[in-house]
């Protein structure tokens, strides 16, 4: 008895004792959307819970020891957006998890993008093509400026000299024979800026954040682009979220906006939705520091993106942009009666996009298009300076034919019609009447087509596209055929030679054919481009590039007798109403060497040096002198680093040898006179070195990002040249005003989402 009542007793206080379940785990890998690049340094937690912790080298996590539930998983880092999957753990269950987070400047999404390499864009037909994405692209943008624009003036070989404007210069070559595409599109002047200024400031008008990457073609670009002779600079947005409902809150020192993304339907999935908002108030911060400066105005804009699978083989989008841009000086004492007191710009977009692939073999892009641009200048007396429209209606197509996967031919149209109207007058105090400076009005029609074929054999090694385009105005009614063609040819051990070679055409203005100082029989610009390159892969994500380029230019619309000078020791001014002659021609020569490493962990950037020879000979003057845009040596530098899964630095630094000041000037000490020989005094060198850190805290169920940036650290003082004011004839000195740019600046913003 006494053994069976030990027995019993021994059972019953087994059934008291609770039961205990086996521990279950979590564990998974975290990798990058734009490639697939496994991230390392990624924090990974369980909201709610003691559970945290970071990916290593191979971008892999492990939670052991979990008790079974209901939970949440959190990841997160700098520079990425804030991912959320609830899922349920039961008792010893092994739950593996594939996380894809996406870039800010990324669309949030479940799958990776394909890439053969983080440094080549999605089509290989290009000899000279530069791609900017991701956090690289947010952090060249820098945060007071925070401009997709921006960050390709830190890309190798770019020439980017003043810190009020968002445009820039490639090889010699002013901004205006740069072809900036957004989505298919060719654009005229998406900037926020100020008209009919020689000399300002400009904000690039559609939002960084919704910029997917960047392509810039430096030279010898395929045909598919048009009516540019110098590069081109391809933009693509990007579509909103597919997985859940994004919101977006951000202020800086220039700036305050939101953005708000997500998916049409979080079942079905056919498409998603991105609006977005913002507000300067620089002008406001910069008032008493740059009081009688018009590079300084203020902007507003909003626009959005929707997408939308209309069957698993066609989509639409439908891009719209509406921006407005203001300057207002009326507090201002200094100023004249033909400076600009008051000024309003305004810009918008619409653009219809259908992606059709009918076959597997054939895919057809096709875009409607409409944008506009009004502006307005005033006097103290708001007696206007200036006015002006531009408007165009544009749509294209271009499809693509395999003919098998190593055979593509790309065949495209496109039409454009085109209004512009303006003027520009100046004032006398003598006289009430305003004297007309310039007036144009008239409407033509661009038409243009190509087509392109490209072989890639040896499995892909070699890479090789010829193609020829036709373009056609109405104006001037000039024709032009256009060929081109380059060659790609991977070697051994990662060493790859490319050459290239084309001709472009670019047409004049229609605001310079229907002015009285042009001429409807202007002809179009001529461009002949060769380039030679010699990359070696140095890794995966590590390449050494050195690019060889020759440009030949001729018929340059440009105004001989525009500027004052000396001829034969006297001084012969500059003409009543110069006029547009295609008496210019000229060359560019050079080369760009850079190391570059393009990662999503540890360190990404690149070191570039260019050096480069543009000179120009005017057929009416006989005068050979070196382009306005001319700058010998130019250096860019770029690095990032993420330190900590919360913290990323960032360093800019660029050194550009000068350009020339435009006109007949030299300077005798610290005073300037009119000479007879053009382009020859430079400005002294820019230089100037950013650096930001972006600081990041995740929540439950949101992110807060802090962004400080130093902008010229060093406090160097650059200079701008701003105009010409005039010379003395007895002494021939001339007068100049050059302005100072930023001063070591610190800049701040922030951004919540959730």
């Amino acid at each position: 008895m006494k053994k069976i009542a030990l027995c019993l007793l021994a059972v019953a206080v087994l059934q008291a004792q609770p039961t205990t379940q086996p521990s279950a785990e979590v564990r998974g890998s975290v990798v990058d959307a734009r490639g697939g690049e496994a991230l390392s340094t990624v924090v990974v937690q369980l909201v709610g819970t003691a559970y945290r912790v970071t990916t290593d080298t191979a971008g892999r996590f492990r939670m052991p020891g979990v008790t079974p539930g209901d939970y949440v998983l959190n990841v997160s880092t700098v520079g990425y957006h804030l991912l959320k999957k609830p899922f349920h753990l039961d008792a010893g269950e092994t739950k593996d998890f594939e996380v894809i987070l996406s870039p800010e400047t990324f669309r949030q999404t479940d799958s990776v993008e394909v890439q053969a390499s983080p440094f080549e864009a999605a089509r290989a037909d290009s000899p000279s093509t530069l791609v900017l994405g991701g956090n690289d692209a947010k952090n060249l943008a820098s945060v007071l400026a925070d401009d997709p624009l921006r960050s390709v003036q830190g890309l190798p070989g770019v020439s980017s000299n003043n810190d009020f404007d968002a445009r820039f210069s490639v090889r010699g070559a002013d901004f205006s024979r740069v072809g900036l595409y957004l989505d298919g599109v060719l654009l005229h002047s998406p900037f926020h800026m100020l008209q009919g200024q020689q000399v300002g400031g400009s904000a690039t008008a559609f939002n960084g954040d919704m910029v997917e990457e960047l392509e810039l073609h430096e030279g010898a670009f395929p045909v598919r682009y048009a009516d540019r002779s110098a590069g081109v600079l391809d933009v693509h947005t990007r579509d909103g979220s597919s997985t859940n409902n994004v919101f977006r809150i951000a202020a800086s020192a220039s700036n305050a906006g939101f953005m708000a993304e997500g998916p049409l339907s979080k079942k079905k999935k056919r498409g998603t939705w991105m609006v977005g908002a913002r507000k300067s108030y620089l002008q406001y911060i910069f008032e008493r520091t740059f009081p009688d400066t018009s590079f300084i105005f203020g902007f507003e804009d909003v626009q959005g993106r929707l997408s939308y699978e209309l069957t698993p083989k066609n989509t639409i989008t439908l891009f719209v942009l509406e921006s407005f841009s203001a300057l207002n000086r009326d507090s201002s004492t200094k100023l004249g009666i033909n400076s600009l007191t008051t000024a309003g710009y305004h810009y918008t977009l619409g653009n219809l996009g259908w992606r059709s692939a009918p076959t597997e073999k054939l895919l057809v892009s096709t875009h409607f298009a409409w944008m506009r641009e009004k502006f307005d200048n005033n006097n103290p007396s708001q007696k206007p300076l200036g006015a002006g429209y531009y408007g165009e209606w544009v749509g294209n197509s271009d499809a693509t034919w395999m003919w098998n996967k190593e055979t593509p031919l790309d065949i495209g149209i496109s039409v454009r019609r085109l209004r512009s109207n303006g003027f520009s007058e100046q004032y006398q105090t003598s006289s009430p009447l305003p004297r007309i400076l310039d007036h144009s009005d008239g409407t033509a029609l661009r038409e243009g087509g190509y087509a392109q074929q490209s072989w890639m054999p040896w499995a892909g090694r070699l890479h090789f596209t010829a193609g020829i385009r036709w373009d056609y105005h109405s104006t001037d009614k000039v024709g032009a055929v256009s060929p081109a063609a380059s060659a790609s040819l991977a070697l051994f051990q990662g060493l790859r030679v490319q050459l290239g070679f084309g001709q472009y055409v670019q047409y004049p203005e229609l605001s310079i054919l229907t002015s009285p100082l042009g001429s409807r029989a202007l002809l179009p610009i001529r461009s002949n481009q060769w380039l030679a390159a010699i990359e070696q892969r140095l890794s995966a994500r590590t390449r050494l590039r050195t690019e060889f380029y020759d440009r030949v230019d001729r018929d340059l619309p440009y105004q001989p007798l525009y500027d004052p000078r000396v001829v034969n020791g006297k001084i012969v001014g500059a003409a009543a109403s110069p006029l547009y002659l295609n008496s210019l021609r000229g060359y560019a020569r050079g080369f760009e060497v850079f190391l570059q490493r393009s990662s999503a962990n540890r360190f990404t950037g690149w070191v570039s040096y260019a050096f480069g020879r543009t000179a120009m000979r005017d057929g009416v003057t006989h005068d050979r002198f070196p382009s306005e845009f001319d700058q010998r040596h130019t250096v860019n530098v770029y690095g990032g680093y993420r330190l900590k899964p919360t913290v990323n630095l960032s360093v800019k630094s660029s050194y550009g040898s000068g350009f020339p000041i435009p006109g007949y000037i030299q300077q005798v000490g610290a005073l300037y006179y009119l000479t007879s020989v053009r382009n020859q005094l430079r400005m002294p060198a820019y230089v100037r070195t950013d650096v930001r850190v972006n600081k990041s805290w995740t929540k439950d169920k949101w992110k807060l990002t802090l962004f400080g940036e130093v902008i010229n650290l060093t406090n160097r003082t650059n200079y701008l040249f701003d105009s010409f004011n005039g010379y003395t004839s007895s002494t021939k000195q001339a007068y100049l005003t050059l302005d100072t740019m930023f001063p070591v600046l610190p800049s701040a913003g922030i951004v919540f989402e959730r």
